[in-house]
């Protein structure tokens, strides 16, 4: 997590150092082709090009895992709910494509020199969209990656506040609160987050509690093996209730995303030729956890299955496990809450933070933030539907959608036909899964009021 945060910082330094060095057909300008990778992937800070800096590959695996490895997998076992034996095949692939869309979208930061190696001409997503777009709509592309990105972040910062407060109020029955006043108790809690200028002892915290999740899940993995007798084959159908079936897709899409901090992660490693591998082995045991994770707990409770599994324990084991979980996503909140404020805040407003006029603007920006992510949990407490929702719409667009066309885009008369058709395909998949789900998920929630 703490990476995560500095690739994002990084990015937004990298965006203005770069801007007046891009050509039309968007490479960098560059007195040779060291020169042309050297300005790609170097941050303004001289420090960053030292090796030591840099991070390992397992490092990078690391921060792969805890994108695709979250709180959100509380979730899946719902969505085998009304998924079926076609959730698993889900999980699978979802697995395989979202591997295959992260390593083309690296692929699309480079560029050929003229001895037909690869040179790192790009750093960001946003560079990625700029270069496709540069021709007809100069930095458009950049702004809808943007726009994706803080949709995203917002989704994820309204996210851990419904589960925090639907944690907190199966985590003490006996109160007299409702989940709506224990939400309120959560966004209490979250305020400081305005205040935060460094997030290194946060990301620290929240390196702990991504242990403690690992830890978490073992016990509710254990306590299911202990209920092996209640298992039954029988409860996982063939038959799905369609519009249920489109959600589903969502949350285990949603499940998987890490496309924002690829192309940064990428830049930051010792050793890149090696991302490939990191890519393929981080997603393998992905969709080996959350297949195994998924089924113990449907086998487990069937038809009973909730929508953040955690609630299905017994009350005195549930107690414990909830108020770890809780922490883990009291402290997860800053980091997408801080990456968009300083999205809204550098690349929309263009506040200069420096002058002390402008950051009681920004403090305004965050506290307007944090309040709209706390109206939306407290009018929008439906984990499944909300997850389902941010999947289909903002997931599937930045880890199917953008990443295909792009390759297609800024690849096209090098690509083999196979490789142009399975882009194409995963396109037209993307589309439709993304539509089709926004519409299921949307509907849902106005059913659930």
């Amino acid at each position: 997590d703490e990476e995560n945060l500095n690739f994002v910082q990084r990015d937004e330094l990298d965006r203005t150092h770069r801007e007046d060095r891009e050509e039309p057909d968007g490479s960098l300008t560059s007195t040779g082709a060291q020169d042309a990778e050297n300005s790609a992937i170097s941050s303004p800070g001289a420090g960053l090009d030292s090796n030591s800096n840099r991070i390992t590959t397992w490092e990078a695996g690391w921060n792969v895992t805890n994108a695709i490895q979250g709180i959100f997998v509380l979730g899946l076992p719902y969505a085998l709910l009304h998924s079926g034996y076609l959730g698993l095949l889900l999980i699978v692939v979802a697995a395989v494509i979202c591997s295959y869309t992260g390593k083309i979208l690296i692929a699309c930061l480079y560029e050929e020199n003229e001895d037909g190696l690869p040179i790192r001409v790009r750093s960001t997503y946003e560079d990625i969209a700029n270069a496709c777009c540069k021709q007809l709509f100069p930095r458009l592309g950049g702004k809808i990656v943007n726009v994706a990105q803080v949709v995203e972040l917002v989704m994820t910062c309204i996210l851990y506040l419904v589960v925090s407060g639907n944690l907190m109020f199966h985590s003490f029955p006996y109160m007299p609160l409702s989940q709506a006043a224990w939400s309120v108790i959560a966004f209490l809690t979250l305020m400081p987050c305005m205040l935060i200028r460094n997030l290194r002892v946060v990301s620290k915290l929240s390196l702990l509690c991504s242990l403690a999740q690992f830890i978490i899940t073992f016990i509710v993995i254990t306590y299911c093996l202990t209920q092996i007798h209640r298992w039954s084959w029988r409860r996982v159908r063939f038959s799905i209730n369609f519009e249920k079936f489109l959600v589903s897709v969502g949350v285990i899409i949603f499940s998987y995303t890490s496309q924002i901090f690829l192309p940064t992660l990428e830049g930051n490693m010792k050793n890149r030729g090696s991302f490939a591998k990191m890519m393929t082995w981080t997603h393998f045991f992905a969709c080996v956890f959350k297949t195994a994770f998924s089924v113990l707990a449907f086998l487990t409770w069937g038809e009973e299955t909730k929508e953040v599994i955690t609630d299905n324990l017994p009350t005195t084991l549930r107690m414990v496990v909830n108020l770890c979980l809780l922490a883990k996503a009291l402290l997860s909140y800053p980091l997408p809450f801080y990456a968009a404020a300083e999205v809204l805040q550098c690349c929309f407003l263009k506040l200069d933070l420096t002058h002390p006029s402008v950051q009681n603007k920004a403090l305004a920006l965050r506290g307007c933030l944090l309040l709209l992510t706390f109206l939306m949990a407290m009018y929008m407490p439906h984990f499944s539907l909300l997850m389902g929702l941010t999947g289909s719409m903002t997931g599937a667009a930045m880890t199917f959608l953008l990443p295909s066309l792009f390759h297609l885009q800024l690849k096209w008369r090098k690509l083999e036909i196979k490789v142009k058709v399975l882009d194409i395909s995963i396109l037209v998949l993307g589309s439709l899964c993304s539509l089709s789900g926004v519409i299921c998920s949307i509907k849902g929630l106005i059913e659930a009021f």
